[in-house]
């Protein structure tokens, strides 16, 4: 049994959510606020984290913010739903470390989709996580136990689904790998309307990456084809 906290200060939505997951065999606590939500996943620890944005006191992103700060909890899935579904606002949720992300109004169907591709990484890690040893190639060294990608020697955090979608990228350096295969291997499902997740999250790996030496790509996006890694790093005039 999986253990869920829902945190939305809708109390409609919060109790739909929770008697249908509940039907399914989780257990589920929840949260009407962000303050008091933050504390109760502290206290409780669970397997997965929905959050709503717009909440009194304190609001999703700066609650997953806080759940990616903590050692206990920055490797927790967090499933975000909310009104607010435009790109920069998904943009901030990802910032924030929010794994996936679904506007209201959803489909129940969907949100159980989200919830189990969710679970399941979070039951069954991704080889990219399980692996103990170090992996390198070119210039990028993949540290799972700490989501640091060392590039030139310099330490580069990582978000667990940046993490992820570069080691997916890492393992087939120098292949075109598409964006549906992505979505497939780090959430375990690849419904076409969040292919622009993955060009957020590929924007901010490339954001992260060339912080190291701004002259210089590594993460090559093949038009209509997905995108390639190469770990020697190429001009960014290319």
């Amino acid at each position: 049994m999986s253990k869920i906290i829902i945190v939305d200060d809708d109390i409609a939505i919060l109790e739909l959510i929770k008697i249908n997951l509940e039907l399914g065999g989780h257990e589920v606590l929840t949260s009407l606020d962000g303050i008091k939500g933050y504390a109760l996943i502290q206290q409780e620890l669970p397997d997965l984290v929905i959050l709503d944005v717009m909440m009194p006191e304190v609001d999703g992103f700066t609650v997953a913010q806080r759940i990616r700060q903590n050692d206990l909890t920055r490797d927790m899935p967090i499933l975000m739903l909310t009104a607010l579904g435009t790109l920069e606002k998904k943009v901030q949720g990802f910032d924030a470390g929010v794994d996936d992300y679904l506007v209201k109004p959803f489909e129940l169907d969907e949100l159980k989709v989200r919830v189990r591709a969710l679970l399941r990484r979070s039951d069954s890690l991704p080889e990219s996580l399980k692996k103990p040893e170090i992996l390198t190639v070119g210039d990028f060294t993949l540290i799972p136990e700490n989501l640091v990608a060392k590039v030139n020697d310099k330490d580069v955090k990582l978000t667990p689904i940046e993490f992820e979608i570069l080691n997916s990228l890492v393992q087939k350096h120098g292949q075109t790998v598409p964006a549906g295969n992505i979505l497939k291997e780090v959430w375990g499902y690849a419904p076409s309307d969040d292919i622009e997740s993955i060009r957020v999250h590929i924007r901010h790996l490339r954001t992260k990456l060339e912080k190291v030496n701004p002259r210089v790509k590594y993460i090559e996006t093949i038009y209509g084809g997905g995108y390639r890694l190469i770990p020697e790093g190429f001009r960014k005039d290319k």
